[in-house]
């Protein structure tokens, strides 16, 4: 279990760092990629090796998505007030996210298959490779897309919502989950208790929206631009 030791120990050292230096570049997530990938690939170590031996912590990703019910419980009475704002900010950004992905996939000379795997790159990675099956693309490719999409949301969201003077919980926290999916929804919890209820509610709904309309919205994006 060399490989769960390992993981363990960067990933809490990354998360003294992040609060040490307090930027949106030391991203915790962001430090672990840089230091373990580069050392799978020194030691020669594969994937799967890797893989088995921090099963456990994959593991845990269900009751922790099963835990973001309980902001979402508190803020009950909002959600009813604002239940069409939530739903239609989830809806242009579930269209957006796939239109802006896929064209400009598609404008930049990438074939159907590859095209498809970055479509529903803005919705957490289980439906993003299920939904990428669907239409034709590699969930392999569709997973990759996922982390690199939640890592810019994580990195960029809370510096671009202080540029511009955003600052309603609901707001922020359907931002981040819209476009950034779990690790934009950690983000959120990390900054603010309303922001990370918010966002994972935008979670939820997009990744729901996102598997009904990717097989309509591909074959009309492919129509476009062929």
């Amino acid at each position: 279990m060399i490989w769960l030791a390992t993981t363990l120990i960067v990933f809490y050292i990354a998360r003294y760092i992040s609060k040490y230096i307090q930027h949106p570049i030391v991203n915790p997530l962001l430090i672990c990629l840089l230091v373990i990938i580069p050392l799978l690939v020194w030691l020669n170590v594969p994937y799967e090796t890797y893989f088995e031996q921090n099963k456990w912590l994959n593991a845990l990703l269900e009751p922790a998505v099963v835990a973001l019910a309980f902001p979402l419980y508190e803020q009950l009475s909002q959600i009813r007030q604002k239940w069409k704002v939530i739903f239609t900010a989830c809806l242009a950004g579930s269209v957006l996210s796939m239109l802006t992905g896929a064209g400009i996939a598609l404008s930049l000379g990438a074939d159907p298959q590859l095209t498809a795997s970055i479509l529903p790159k803005s919705v957490t990675t289980p439906i993003a490779m299920a939904v990428s099956e669907q239409i034709g693309g590699v969930p392999a490719i569709a997973a990759i897309m996922v982390i690199i999409a939640g890592l810019f949301g994580a990195v960029l969201g809370y510096p671009l919502f202080r540029l511009v003077g955003i600052e309603a919980p609901i707001a922020k926290g359907l931002t981040m989950g819209t476009v950034s999916h779990a690790l934009g929804t950690a983000k959120a919890a990390e900054e603010n208790y309303q922001d990370g209820a918010f966002s994972s509610l935008a979670l939820v709904i997009c990744g729901v929206m996102t598997s009904i309309l990717a097989p309509a919205i591909f074959p009309l994006i492919l129509k476009v631009f062929s």
